[in-house]
């Protein structure tokens, strides 16, 4: 077994690593995000309906009275919305991931971010390379034990 820390790291596979982790994190925020939105606007054209019943004044006099067609739509099309919001959040998402990741293998091939490894030799037989425990006090029992 050898224990050393690891000299240099692939820019290119960590970069790939961070987009794909960001677009998994982002296409799930984006996702929840849409629901958010399509929910919201929904709630908003029932309160619009609502308040417009109750105060007998046209919609158009309501705060966003003139919004209302378009708050339709996005509660209406919630099954395109929520995906479109989900893939366009992850992409922001990939973006930021491949960026940290790039990041974090230049820090660690500077050597600012050491990465401590630890290998085992193939010839070598594994069960002989196991890190035995030191000898520690012997356990009391405690009471019922």
């Amino acid at each position: 077994m050898v224990s050393d820390f690891l000299v240099r790291l692939s820019i290119r596979s960590a970069m790939f690593a961070g987009a794909i982790t960001g677009f998994v994190f982002g296409l799930f925020a984006g996702a929840t995000l849409g629901a958010l939105i399509s929910w919201f606007a929904g709630a908003i054209v029932d309160w619009q309906s609502q308040l417009g019943f109750s105060l007998g004044i046209t919609q158009q006099l309501l705060p966003l009275g003139d919004q209302v067609k378009s708050l339709e739509s996005v509660s209406d099309r919630w099954f395109l919305v929520i995906p479109a919001v989900g893939l366009v959040v992850g992409v922001f998402g990939a973006l930021i991931g491949l960026l940290a990741g790039g990041l974090w293998a230049a820090l660690v091939n500077l050597g600012v971010l050491p990465i401590q490894v630890t290998v085992f030799r193939r010839n070598e037989d594994f069960a002989a390379q196991r890190v035995r425990r030191r000898p520690t006090e012997r356990r009391r029992k405690a009471a019922g034990e």
